[in-house]
């Protein structure tokens, strides 16, 4: 190798484990330096180091804090209190099918060097992109609105009653500062600032756990045996539509750039998909298990009882409160920190996501302070109205939060379908596009969230709409709506092939 190329070259790679050492650079992407005599500069993969999967690890905890929001956490108790374990199969393949969507977007922002927001803006017509990030933003907003409430609620328990829901929202709204603090110490700060959440979460429900000692026999049982039934089919489509976070698809493209990666060289990109995929994986199996525990204390504590079917976020500490009673601490304060960090750790990162997706869909760059007041505004506006329209009332935030539901629901295929089209391309990904067989899987498992998200929109308006005018507005609505679905599927094959010349670099003859 020529003196040249090794100095133009050595700052940008992620090396092995010789002479490593860790540093930010402006633009706060983490850097490991240090040369290895040995490499094949081309496409040799480095050896699996465990110091450098700790380097690359972070971006997959952030990501699934998702998997573990306010929102998350009541279908983990409704259908554990509706269908006791018999769900759990479905919440391990439902988070196995989250986990290839996260995946792909990790790969995707990888082999890029761009995340989705940035590549859609690319890809697609003006007005199509346009309708994308319209989309984008009223999925974040309706995601961050139940995670505001769920740490309302939780503040509202921790202080006894004493503090409303709107001043919980507003206490809420101030997280935004919190994390313009952390991200001033870099990346790694943050990220472990939402490691100690994530902490808080399973140490205070699996404390809920230990109180409740539910069967481990019929726990084991729900995982490895599936079971449906006609009763339990509206919770077990909410157990597969809450975990597919339309924002979350956007966020984790992005967040794999905090890592510096030579894209000239083939084994270094191999390496960090490797390293984030291992990372994902292992980030996903521990909220996994956190969505286990709460299911499973709501499983022994109400499942059969006549209150089954009314739990919520509101009322689920009092319950828990009557069925386990005090302890050591009592379980409505265990539960209310449990929900706190998950409402928290969740509108942080709704924050971080919605600067990815402004910035990103819209080609803005302003500063930190102002880029998370706005698109904190985008978010703590809406849910302030919410919060003083609907009071703390059961029935009004059961309302609410089905119409929530839906709004993300609607925008599930705009984040999974053009995710797949730029994916499976070889001008943007060059040789780390998907083959046909995962290509095939993928498909699959967006036909299948589509769907189950078609059958939860079918449920709700067939119960909520009616009148000839309403129903004739839903109606011109849905018709749009499968068109531009059918126009981003055809795009597939269609107008992004454009000729604009290669994307990315490391191609088959490269």
């Amino acid at each position: 190798m020529s003196p040249n190329r090794r100095e133009h070259e050595q700052p940008l790679l992620l090396q092995q484990e010789k002479s490593q050492e860790t540093a930010y650079d402006s633009s706060e992407k983490i850097v490991v330096v240090g040369i290895d005599e040995s490499t094949n500069w081309d496409t040799e993969v480095p050896p699996f180091s465990w110091k450098k999967l700790w380097l690359f690890t972070g971006p997959g905890f952030l990501m699934s804090i998702a998997f573990l929001d306010p929102g998350n956490l009541e279908g983990d108790l409704q259908a554990g209190a509706f269908a006791g374990y018999s769900l759990l199969w479905l919440l391990m393949w439902a988070t196995a099918m989250g986990l290839l969507i996260q995946l792909l977007s990790a790969r995707l922002g990888v082999a890029t060097g761009k995340h989705l927001a940035e590549l859609c803006r690319e890809e697609y017509p003006k007005w199509a992109r346009m309708v994308l990030w319209v989309m984008a933003e009223l999925a974040l907003i309706g995601s961050d609105i139940q995670e505001v409430i769920g740490s309302a609620i939780a503040i509202r328990i921790l202080s006894n009653g004493i503090l409303p829901i709107w001043s919980g929202v507003i206490i809420t709204a101030l997280d935004c500062f919190i994390f313009l603090f952390l991200e001033n110490y870099g990346v790694r700060s943050l990220e472990a600032f939402f490691a100690v959440l994530i902490g808080v979460m399973a140490l205070a429900f699996a404390w809920m756990f230990g109180e409740a000692k539910p069967s481990g026999k019929e726990l084991l049982v729900g995982i490895l045996v599936p079971k449906l039934s006609s009763r339990t089919i509206q919770q077990a489509v909410g157990v597969v539509g809450c975990l597919i976070m339309p924002h979350n698809v956007f966020l984790h493209s992005a967040l794999v750039q905090s890592r510096q990666v030579d894209h000239s060289n083939k084994g270094r990109v191999q390496e960090a998909i490797n390293y984030y995929s291992i990372e994902s994986t292992l980030a996903l199996i521990v909220s996994f298990g956190i969505n286990i525990l709460v299911t499973a204390v709501f499983a022994k504590g109400f499942y059969g009882s006549e209150i089954a079917d009314s739990i919520g976020l509101v009322n689920a500490g009092q319950y828990l409160q009557e069925t386990y009673g005090g302890g050591l601490l009592p379980i409505l304060y265990i539960w209310g920190i449990g929900l706190l960090a998950a409402g928290q750790s969740s509108t942080i990162t709704g924050t971080y996501a919605g600067q990815f997706i402004m910035e990103g869909f819209l080609n803005l760059r302003l500063k930190k302070w102002l880029r998370a007041l706005i698109t904190r505004s985008f978010a703590i506006i809406p849910t302030m109205i919410v919060a003083l329209m609907f009071d703390a009332t059961e029935g009004s935030l059961d309302v609410l939060n089905e119409w929530l539901n839906v709004l993300q629901s609607v925008q599930i295929p705009f984040a999974l379908i053009p995710l797949l089209c730029l994916v499976s391309q070889e001008r943007i990904m060059g040789t780390f596009k998907i083959g046909t067989v995962l290509k095939t899987i993928s498909w699959f498992v967006t036909a299948l969230v589509t769907v189950i998200n078609g059958y939860l929109l079918l449920e709700f308006f067939t119960s909520e709409v009616n009148g000839v005018v309403v129903g004739a507005v839903v109606c011109a609505l849905t018709a749009a709506y499968v068109a531009f679905i059918i126009y981003l599927i055809w795009g597939a094959t269609s107008f992004l092939p454009r000729q604009s010349g290669p994307k990315a670099i490391l191609h088959s003859d490269s």
